[in-house]
């Protein structure tokens, strides 16, 4: 049985935030948003979400932005179901879950998932 290790380092984001967005990708559910939507320009994209993810688990102040207005754009072009936001979170979990383990891994899951949540509510205000 492989031991995982704790998210320490910004290195670790990285891997998770490339490793999630790999899923993303060809995700059947979401992938759309990235492909389809809005048509991501991943060099740009990346180091925003390494930015972002670092900033949440580690109050790094890296992360300049307003994803909130971000994702409310994206709303107004193609609505963001419920469904799809859950899918997110469990997609992210279970990238979380497949490389790391341990207090940092669990804290970053409850992070995204109350970050989804409060989006959910407020992409539609």
């Amino acid at each position: 049985l492989l031991m995982k290790n704790d998210i320490t380092n910004r290195g670790d984001i990285e891997m998770l935030v490339n490793a999630f967005y790999d899923k993303v990708k060809t995700d059947d559910k979401i992938g759309l948003f990235f492909t389809d939507v809005i048509h991501v320009n991943w060099e740009q994209h990346l180091p925003r979400m390494y930015d972002f993810w670092d900033n949440v688990l580690f109050q790094t102040g890296s992360y300049i932005g307003n994803p909130m207005q971000r994702h409310r754009q994206i709303h107004l072009q193609h609505p963001i179901q419920n469904e799809q936001f859950i899918h997110w979170v469990n997609l992210f979990h279970a990238t979380i879950d497949e490389f790391f383990s341990g207090k940092n891994a669990e804290l970053l899951k409850s992070r995204a998932a109350s970050i989804a949540a409060i989006m959910q509510v407020r992409v539609n205000q």
